[in-house]
């Protein structure tokens, strides 16, 4: 396959030279600049900079000189933190420089934390003693083996001319096309995720589903990431050499999966990675095997015009544990983001793919073998991981494998589409999601469209909050009290009367998270309802609870984020605390809302509490808390506008009896 120049995006890259005094740097940089050998140089050199078509990538370089001295061991830290890459210098007719890069300059680097490819250039190659002549490769080898972020090492002279181009060729070469990402030098293998990335763009490329790319495949393939086409001669010649390699690469169909990822794998050993990552870049991979941020349609996510920055611009998505969705630094305020109809029956169609035998039972495996043309699972790690219902059998149903979904769009709707596309949404990803009406709307309209509602759970510490996201899970009940994490979710679906479905996803707010949750103003725009739990048995638990709730309540006014609220008390199973009913009443009374749901999690018994949640989230007008400072904040204002009115209507009989007057009087005055 012909290779092309790919620069991955970059503008330039920053080449800072390292080593002992004395080892030939500032030699090695004039030499490959004015291809000269400079007869006297200064201590240290200004910034160098390579012409743009110095080498092919077509991408100029920056070298930049570094003095040894101690005094200046600030600006060098400040210098090496600065580059794309690191060219380290000994001097081959001075062994103990050599010795002096894994016993000082190396471990230098990895304190400094300086991550980037490090190129390790003998210089002064003419002066080296020929009694001494050892194979770089014998010298280099245990040093390399030790420090891993060597990514090459060459040995030169700028007194002969020998391979100096060659040294920041390397080095750039390292950046534009690192080895770091793709191959692991120990094992000789490509790394997972570039065998993930390679096996989607191979899915994507096998137009006929056959499980292998035609000679018709492969030549567009090759006009797609190298412009050029491919001689029927030369096609010939690639499918030969994975065969005799690797018989199952080639089969009657073509050029097999196997053999797609060992022809790259060939690339990469022989030093071609240029190759190798004009293929990703093509698709659209960045250095980290990932999908680059502007694939993503984030001008489908429909802003209101208080949520775009004032320069029209357009920043990209964040997600805040508490705050939900970011756009444009701001909060997303009382929207959320679902996915379509459109997406939703897609990844119903590959369920049942992957589920092959059609138990509604998609095992680990099968969910790992369903992201593997993903950078890794994301259902891995937190918030998703645990989050949804398990069968018996240790995998997920339909509803569980929806649910998860629904969770990651609502929460990283970003990452949510990057894994569609991922696993082939055919369609404009922008039709993947959809921004739901605003939450103040839904207010005053008395009624929710959505289908996902966000539920905080607050509560004090063992009042049963993690038991209660638990029996949504259908867990089995446990006495045992564990601390919960600062993310906690559990989210499934619940069918409503009528047969209707709706995605419910409960968040539990740590006790000691409520403080940090409501120091920001805008802490309850992602919430549909706000849940607070007790144990029923306890009465400083219940007090906890009714504090949280009136400081909930407190900022939801002050704040104009209202949320509905529902009062559960948890462990119904044991003997209420005197005077339970009467506080309970009394509290729900004054604040409007409901009384306390009572349920038991040891026994089961959720007196229908998850449909009463979705059902508060769906008529959001009601169940809405009123505090005393919020009571006597409205009849306040309720006063003001009525006293406003009373002098609007005074002010209006003054004007028409002056009117009446003045009539009065030009008609006397007339008549007179």
């Amino acid at each position: 396959m012909a290779k092309t120049s790919n620069s991955g995006g970059k503008n330039g890259v920053r080449i800072v030279v390292a080593g002992d005094r004395g080892t030939g740097k500032s030699s090695l940089i004039v030499t490959a600049a004015a291809d000269i050998f400079p007869t006297n140089v200064p201590p240290l050199l200004p910034p160098t900079r390579l012409p743009q078509d110095f080498y092919p990538d077509g991408v100029p370089i920056t070298i930049m000189d570094t003095s040894s001295n101690p005094e200046d061991r600030g600006k060098l830290a400040e210098e090496l933190r600065r580059a794309d890459a690191v060219v380290l210098t000994y001097a081959c007719d001075k062994p103990v420089s050599l010795h002096r890069l894994s016993t000082f300059w190396l471990p230098e680097l990895r304190q400094l934390e300086v991550k980037v490819p490090v190129i390790v250039v003998g210089c002064k190659l003419d002066l080296r003693d020929e009694q001494q002549q050892v194979s770089l490769e014998q010298v280099m080898s245990p040093i390399m083996q030790q420090f891993r972020e060597i990514e090459t090492c060459i040995e030169c002279s700028a007194f002969k001319h020998i391979q100096i181009p060659e040294v920041f060729y390397y080095a750039q070469k390292a950046v534009l096309h690192p080895t770091g990402p793709l191959f692991d030098q120990e094992s000789q293998t490509l790394k997972p995720r570039c065998v993930r990335a390679l096996k989607r763009i191979f899915i994507l490329c096998d137009n006929d589903r056959d499980g292998a790319l035609s000679d018709a495949e492969l030549n567009d393939f090759q006009v797609k990431c190298f412009n050029a086409p491919l001689q029927p001669s030369e096609i010939v010649v690639v499918k030969r050499v994975v065969q005799e390699n690797l018989v199952e690469g080639v089969n009657e169909r073509g050029l097999t999966l196997t053999g797609f990822l060992f022809l790259h794998a060939l690339f990469i050993e022989k030093g071609r990675l240029e190759t190798a990552w004009t293929v990703l870049r093509k698709f659209g991979y960045n250095n980290d095997i990932e999908l680059l941020d502007e694939l993503i349609p984030y001008s489908s996510l429909k802003r209101a015009p208080d949520q775009v920055m004032a320069d029209g611009s357009k920043r990209p998505l964040e997600y805040n544990p508490f705050l939900g969705l970011i756009i444009d630094g701001q909060p997303s305020c009382m929207m959320s983001v679902e996915l379509t109809n459109d997406a939703i029956e897609f990844l119903k169609g590959l369920y049942e793919l992957f589920d092959a035998d059609c138990d509604n039972n998609l095992r680990p495996q099968e969910v790992e073998d369903f992201f593997s043309t993903a950078p890794e699972s994301p259902w891995n790690d937190a918030p998703y991981k645990d989050a949804a219902e398990k069968t018996a059998l240790g995998g997920i149903s339909l509803d569980a494998f929806l649910s998860e979904w629904a969770l990651m769009t609502l929460v990283d709707p970003a990452r949510a589409v990057k894994n569609l596309i991922y696993v082939g949404y055919p369609g404009d990803p922008a039709s993947a999601i959809c921004v739901t009406r605003r939450r103040h709307l839904d207010r005053k309209k008395q009624q929710s469209e959505r289908n996902v509602f966000r539920c905080f759970v607050f509560g004090p510490k063992n009042a049963g909050k993690s038991s209660l996201l638990n029996s949504f899970l259908r867990r089995p009940y446990s006495d045992a009290y564990t601390l919960s994490a600062d993310e906690c979710y559990a989210v499934n679906v619940v069918e409503l009367p009528g047969g209707v479905k709706k995605t419910l996803v409960l968040q539990e707010i740590p006790e000691d998270g409520v403080r940090k949750l409501l120091s920001n103003k805008e802490s309850l725009a992602a919430c549909d309802i706000a849940v607070f739990v007790h144990d029923s048995s306890n009465e400083s638990s219940w007090k906890r609870a009714t504090e949280l709730l009136v400081d909930v309540a407190t900022h939801a006014e002050d704040t104009g984020y209202e949320v509905p609220c529902l009062i559960v008390a948890a462990k119904d199973d044991l003997e209420s605390f005197p005077l339970a009913i009467q506080d309970s009443t009394r509290v729900s009374h004054n604040m409007g809302i409901e009384a306390p749901i009572p349920i038991s999690s040891k026994f089961g018994d959720f007196s229908n509490i998850f449909r009463r949640i979705v059902s508060a989230a769906e008529h959001p007008h009601l169940r809405i808390p009123e505090t005393e400072a919020g009571r006597s904040r409205k009849q306040y204002h309720r006063l003001i506008n009525r006293s406003l009115m009373f002098i609007s209507v005074g002010a209006a009989v003054t004007i028409v009896g002056l009117a009446a007057y003045r009539v009065y009087a030009t008609r006397k005055n007339s008549s007179s």
